[in-house]
């Protein structure tokens, strides 16, 4: 699948250094480290750095990013990890970065039946519990232009990420205590039920409805929402937005109404 793949840094890049330039130049570019108080923003931009020393940016295809540019990819994983820090994202070395949207070959067994299916799909990006990140760059960039648009396929993927610390991709990553845990079970169970039962009844969804198609997808959509309509998150799921907000800290900002993308 990834024949075309060029490494940048055989292991991370130990000479990784953001400087004031870059970093200002970086603020312009990513609204969600723009809206940072300063030291959360220092933080974003230390946590940038030990993400890039720490981790294969390897771009297929034809995609070839400079430096700022893979300054910019590092901030945006990070930046759900902004308290937990760098350990979070422990496990994993590679991330890949494809020009635009890329394809994959899906296959599955029913167990019941013994049908196997094959489709191809084309996505935004993917995460694997035991391997690589991969992302679309025309897909970051659209979530950059429109930050306020409920989407933001970086957050999605490390979500992802987060959810299978535990060893499941559950739609719950590791949290302190079975107070916390229960709570959070029940909490996202009701808001994941809910969806299922507007979309079934043939109800407008109050988040996309990528959601509904299983709960670690809830956990990943709903974290796009945190980051990129916390606002509209609140509104419509407010316990769900108060656990994320536990979990991920302050969203950066608040103020933006979900929109639609504009196509």
């Amino acid at each position: 699948m990834f024949k075309w793949l060029r490494s940048l840094h055989a292991a991370g890049d130990p000479d990784a250094r953001v400087d004031e330039a870059c970093w200002r130049r970086l603020r312009a570019r990513n609204p969600w480290a723009a809206a940072l108080p300063e030291a959360r923003a220092q933080r974003l931009r230390t946590l940038t750095q030990e993400f890039l020393r720490s981790k294969d940016i390897t771009p297929a295809a034809d995609f070839d990013p400079n430096h700022e540019d893979r300054v910019l990819i590092a901030s945006l994983c990070v930046l759900p990890v902004l308290d937990g820090g760098l350990e979070w994202l422990s496990g994993w070395r590679q991330l890949i970065v494809y020009p635009g949207q890329f394809g994959v070959r899906r296959h599955h067994h029913d167990d019941a039946t013994g049908v196997v299916s094959e489709w191809n799909d084309e996505l935004a990006g993917e995460a694997w519990d035991r391997g690589p990140v991969i992302l679309s760059w025309a897909d970051i960039a659209a979530d950059l232009q429109e930050p306020g648009a409920g989407f933001c396929v970086v957050a999605h993927e490390i979500a992802h990420k987060l959810d299978a610390l535990d060893g499941a991709m559950d739609g719950m990553p590791p949290l302190p205590g079975p107070a916390r845990r229960q709570r959070w079970i029940g909490t996202f169970q009701r808001a994941y039920d809910a969806l299922c039962a507007d979309l079934e009844a043939g109800r407008e969804a109050v988040i996309d409805e990528y959601a509904a198609e299983a709960p670690d997808e809830f956990f990943a959509v709903t974290s796009e929402y945190h980051f990129s309509a916390p606002s509209h998150l609140a509104e419509v799921m407010p316990q769900v937005a108060h656990e994320l907000r536990e979990f991920y800290g302050e969203p950066p900002f608040g103020q933006f109404p979900v929109e639609k993308r504009s196509s």
